[in-house]
């Protein structure tokens, strides 16, 4: 994040299990280990994420992720007003709207000298309260390449499209179903997919001195669609990203994107 998310090319250890499963093959150690937690919008979104990477041989290497993004304790104030068009406090609830993924990654180190592929195997659970809930699948493709210091990586997301299936309590529907007058909702879609996206990275180290060195990376973020991206075009639509990372001895490092 602190290199403005353009490390496709250059993500190396347990954190590649999102950025760039390929990257796992320079997972060296017995057991890698990443814990996050992060708060949005003044604490109301909550984004917690932990990761285990190993290696399996010395050619290959797994790791599993859990990612929790919600938002909890939101009022659930459609039961506000009473049958006689009163208005009791005492009915409101609490409920929680929270988005779950589980990753499992395999990377493996082909017989090219660097190069490196990786994927990813994705389940997703939503929860809308008592709303709604739903269950998703999806697959992500991802490769490295490293020669002459350069370094070349790809990801493929959710190269399957991913799918999720809603399954919606109708009882709780019907309660909110003619609120306003004159506009009564319809039963949502039931099926949601997630269409292919592609990032494409690359990425050089240079060494400043004895002491410092300097990763620079530029990716391009590509969705094949229209949109209001930089660069927008009827089949593809493209988010360049720009990192910077100055390291000292490769344990303090000053990150910039």
């Amino acid at each position: 994040l602190g290199l403005g998310s353009a490390v496709v090319a250059s993500s190396n250890d347990v954190n590649s299990i999102y950025w760039n499963p390929a990257g796992l093959t320079n997972v060296d150690k017995f057991l890698e280990v990443s814990f996050m937690h992060s708060e949005y919008f003044a604490g109301i979104a909550k984004y917690d994420y932990v990761a285990f990477a190993m290696p399996v041989d010395d050619k290959s290497a797994v790791g599993i992720s859990i990612i929790r993004f919600g938002v909890d304790d939101i009022l659930n104030t459609t039961q506000l007003i009473d049958n006689e068009g009163n208005i009791d406090y005492n009915r409101i609830s609490l409920f929680s709207a929270a988005d779950y993924a589980l990753n499992l990654s395999y990377a493996r180190k082909l017989n090219i000298e660097g190069l490196n592929l990786g994927s990813n195997t994705k389940i997703v659970r939503r929860i809308i309260g008592d709303f709604a809930k739903s269950w998703g699948f999806g697959l992500d493709a991802a490769v490295q390449y490293e020669k002459n210091d350069w370094k070349y990586g790809l990801m493929l997301r959710d190269i399957t499209t991913t799918f999720n299936s809603w399954s919606i309590d109708e009882n709780e529907f019907e309660k909110i179903q003619n609120s306003i007058p004159d506009k009564n909702q319809e039963l949502p879609e039931t099926n949601e997919i997630t269409l292919p996206k592609a990032q494409l990275g690359i990425a050089r180290k240079f060494n400043i001195s004895k002491q410092f060195n300097l990763l620079s990376e530029l990716d391009l973020n590509m969705r094949f669609t229209k949109t209001n991206d930089i660069i927008s075009t009827d089949f593809v639509s493209i988010d360049p990203a720009l990192g910077f990372q100055l390291d000292y001895t490769d344990i303090v490092f000053l990150r910039a994107g």
